[in-house]
């Protein structure tokens, strides 16, 4: 028996609906020909926001769906449950718009919000930087003030949709001689401002159609009613929103752990060895009992904490430990069941091989885990 679950209402169920069509009817299909271009096409972001699926938390006023972070969390679950990892709509539609949502003013909001939610414009966030990883305060990208523009130089590694993207949220230092949160600011940055390049599309172990790439910015200009928020305050505003994307990770975690079990099960009772399936190894029946009994845990874990964030009450060191937790125990257990499907566990036309290569990233992005450690460290 399944657990089960009470945190959805009836709308989230049929926005369910909704996100599980559209995603087995224009993605599913098309997964290994995205692998094999490195990116999703363009088009599937107008099919999205045509169906509804962009920013479904972002008010009607702006071109959203006007509901909350229940209609989020499913389409995030759902994109697990298919497996389907290149596109990206979690990271734009519900981390990355939420600071121009928040921060923004009315006139940015409705100029770039709209063209979010209708798939017009592709968002990113530029934070990693070669050599500072998961360190922020080690941010080197400045921008400096001359009369009424900034003046961007550095560099940016790892960014998702940095290919596509159409505006970049660019965290800065326009305080270039202090150090530490108030020397940060966040501005946008429109892609075909000069100055602007992409680099190469990086070459990742797992998530192939997630185009993932390098961003350069010699001498770029914008205007100061470019930042977003106010000047200095940029760890301040990444710290409101990070809980929010942590916890889409786990969210994603619980659903995927569900998943493989899932797929490994159907596996071990058809595969036969020896005379026998796989399944009739005390060994098998055991390995996937624990795994069962870790799956409950996460999915129990996540939901009692979905419940107090569609509340916003989740705190930085609740949305720490689910991430942590949920990431941890996927990876072992996508490990164990690996070894279960022997030698097709290796193959990626099986299910389990292509998560355990696009996984082994929850552990790390978001803020690895530890970074997690630390942060619910501070509380102990």
């Amino acid at each position: 028996m399944e657990v089960q679950r009470s945190v959805y209402r009836e709308d989230h169920e049929m926005f369910r609906t909704t996100a599980r069509r559209f995603i087995e009817r224009e993605c599913v299909p098309h997964t290994d020909a995205w692998a094999q271009a490195g990116k999703v096409d363009r088009e599937l972001w107008r099919k999205a926001g045509r169906e509804g699926l962009l920013c479904p938390m972002l008010p009607t006023e702006y071109g959203g769906g006007g509901g909350d972070f229940g209609h989020a969390a499913v389409l995030s679950e759902e994109m697990a449950r298919a497996g389907v990892t290149g596109p990206t709509f979690g990271m734009h539609s519900d981390i990355i718009a939420p600071y121009i949502q928040r921060l923004g003013t009315e006139e940015q909001k409705q100029k770039w919000l709209p063209r979010c939610a209708s798939g017009e414009t592709i968002l990113a966030i530029a934070m990693t930087e070669p050599g500072t990883g998961s360190d922020l305060k080690g941010v080197r990208t400045t921008a400096v003030r001359e009369g009424d523009e900034y003046v961007i130089n550095g560099s940016k590694t790892f960014i998702s949709n940095g290919l596509m993207a159409d505006l970049i949220v660019v965290v800065c230092k326009t305080d270039p001689k202090g150090s530490g949160s108030k020397a940060m600011s966040l501005i946008l940055v429109e892609a075909d401002r000069a100055g602007f390049r992409r680099g190469r599309k990086l070459n990742k172990v797992g998530q192939p159609a997630q185009d993932t790439a390098e961003l350069f910015f010699d001498n770029v200009r914008v205007p100061v009613s470019n930042r977003l928020g106010g000047e200095g305050e940029g760890m301040y505003a990444l710290m409101h929103e990070l809980p929010q994307e942590r916890f889409l990770i786990a969210l994603g975690a619980a659903t995927q752990l569900e998943t493989c079990l899932q797929h490994t099960l159907d596996y071990v009772k058809d595969r036969r060895v020896f005379g026998q399936t796989v399944w009739d190894f005390q060994n098998t029946k055991f390995k996937l009992a624990d795994i069962k009994a870790q799956a409950v845990a996460v999915r129990t874990m996540v939901d009692y904490y979905l419940g107090e964030h569609m509340r916003r009450r989740l705190t930085l060191e609740e949305a720490a430990i689910a991430k942590l937790f949920s990431t941890e125990t996927l990876g072992r257990a996508i490990d164990e069941m690996v070894q279960l499907h022997g030698g097709y566990g290796y193959m990626l036309e099986y299910p389990i091989a292509r998560a355990f290569v696009d996984m082994r990233v929850t552990r790390i992005y978001g803020g690895t885990s530890e970074v997690q450690r630390e942060l619910i460290a501070r509380k102990l």
